[in-house]
């Protein structure tokens, strides 16, 4: 599938541990000639951590992109209503967006930019990644699974023997998982090993 010219949004939320995996998806994906609209949760533009400096992060989404963050409620607003994607990407997706979005909450700026991007009928491409999948967060991920319009990066548990509910997704596969979602087709496993 091309994606050359296709509007994708690319959202990260705090999941910091999964950075280093996401940001060269990212780049990937830029490199297909997509036009990428870096999207991040208040939290995940703001706080440093032992992973990097917020700062850095964003500097460095803004220079692969070549386009401002979107990280406020206000500023992911237009996007329904003009219709600027085809499609969003939430990479990393933590249990609490997963919650906000099986929930129907919007209030922040992933969570407006997904519901913007569904209420078009366009896709939504989840890698998730959170240490309750087993846990608090498997409903929502299953309420989700059964959502028209959302598509999951095939996603297995990280650590088994020491994190025994924790799930993320498989990164590399955010761009195969992204061209199936263009066709309306869900990228199979869903569970890998």
């Amino acid at each position: 599938m091309d994606l050359c010219g296709m509007k994708i949004g690319f959202a990260l939320t705090g999941s910091f541990c999964t950075f280093s995996k996401v940001i060269p998806q990212l780049e990937a994906l830029c490199a297909t000639g997509a036009e990428v609209i870096p999207v991040m949760s208040e939290m995940a533009a703001t706080t440093d951590t032992r992973f990097g400096k917020a700062s850095e992060f964003r500097d460095r989404i803004e220079n692969i992109t070549g386009k401002k963050i979107i990280s406020t409620v206000y500023e992911a607003e237009p996007i329904g209503p003009k219709n600027l994607l085809d499609m969003m990407v939430i990479a990393p997706c933590t249990g609490n967006t997963l919650g906000k979005l099986a929930g129907g909450i919007t209030d922040s700026s992933v969570t407006m930019a997904a519901k913007a991007s569904l209420r078009n009928e366009n896709p939504l491409v989840i890698a998730v990644s959170t240490n309750d999948g087993l846990g608090a967060s498997a409903k929502n991920i299953g309420a989700l699974l059964n959502c028209k319009n959302v598509y999951f990066v095939p996603f297995s548990q990280d650590d088994p023997d020491k994190k025994h509910n924790s799930l993320v997704a498989h990164m590399d596969m955010i761009i195969p998982t992204v061209e199936l979602a263009s066709q309306g087709v869900q990228i199979q496993p869903v569970l890998y090993r």
